[in-house]
């Protein structure tokens, strides 16, 4: 791996750079999503011209591999060999139930700014001994409770670059995706979902590891710049396997943009059919509407989000 080294001085100094605590108040538990106002959510909902939706998630990962330890869990409580239920004579039905450790590398998820902490520490400087046994005491998913809706722009990396995927000894960099923007002429404002498209489906179709691409640590202070509100991506933002970046900072975009920035993150995407949709429209730009489960003391949510253009 040829990743870029940065030193923990050089983390230390981003983390600072960026830090949003206290930006909105000592209370905040929203971060960057206070970027994302009922002005810019009325703007998005302006891009809607066809009616035309695409999922950004990957399936429900019940099936066991290197990426997914921990396999989601479905199985029938009540099937069409047996469907009667004895409490109500002559209902007919099927149930089935559902269960998932979704944090990791095979679900489509959102992590709330109480999933990862730095020296103790959560956003806005909350203590990491909020997220208790029993459920987190403070930013939990609960902060997105009534779902988020937003202007959606992809930044398909590999079609700017010309290739057809980034190799995860590649550290996508700030002029990356300044690239991306001038090929698809967009540009990542206030407010925006950003959303970075490396290749990882396209890769893991030869590749015999398990290694993904991830983002420069300093594209966190890009977002910062930008105000973005929400960074998503195929992967998870950081290179895997982790630890390639910097010492004592294993996962630095999770670390600098959770814990710093508040940025809440969308880890474990499918991008695929959203590169191909925005291609044939020759649109980057849509609505993106996020509807997380409303967990209490949850510390993210699996996601199902749905672009519409």
């Amino acid at each position: 791996m040829s990743i870029l080294p940065f030193t923990p001085k050089d983390m230390e100094d981003l983390f600072a750079a960026v830090s949003n605590w206290g930006r909105w108040g000592e209370e905040d538990e929203r971060g960057t999503l206070n970027h994302l106002t009922a002005v810019e959510a009325l703007a998005a909902a302006r891009l809607v011209q066809e009616g035309r939706t695409v999922s950004l998630a990957r399936n429900f990962p019940t099936h066991p591999g290197p990426e997914n330890p921990w396999p989601a869990q479905h199985h029938m409580v009540i099937a069409g060999d047996d469907p009667c239920i004895p409490q109500v004579p002559g209902l007919e039905v099927s149930t089935d139930y559902i269960g998932i450790a979704y944090h990791g590398m095979a679900s489509s998820h959102l992590d709330a700014l109480c999933h990862v902490f730095q020296g103790g520490r959560m956003y806005n400087g909350r203590a990491a001994s909020e997220a208790k046994s029993t459920g987190a005491r403070a930013n939990t998913v609960m902060t997105l409770k009534d779902g988020l809706a937003g202007r959606g722009v992809l930044l398909d990396v590999p079609r700017a670059l010309g290739c057809d995927f980034v190799d995860p000894d590649h550290l996508i960099t700030v002029a990356e995706l300044e690239k991306t923007e001038d090929v698809e002429r967009v540009r990542i404002g206030k407010g925006d979902i950003v959303l970075v498209r490396t290749g990882r489906d396209v890769r893991n179709v030869s590749a015999n590891d398990q290694h993904v691409a991830g983002l420069d640590p300093r594209v966190a202070a890009w977002l910062h710049e930008r105000q973005a509100a929400v960074l998503g991506g195929d992967g998870v933002h950081d290179p895997i396997p982790p630890g390639l970046v910097a010492p004592q900072w294993p996962m630095p975009i999770h670390m600098v943009g959770l814990v710093s920035m508040g940025l809440h993150l969308l880890d474990n995407l499918s991008l695929e059919e959203l590169g191909e949709a925005c291609t044939e429209t020759n649109r980057w730009a849509f609505l993106v509407v996020l509807a997380p489960l409303r967990i209490e003391g949850g510390t993210g949510s699996p996601l199902n989000p749905i672009a519409m253009f």
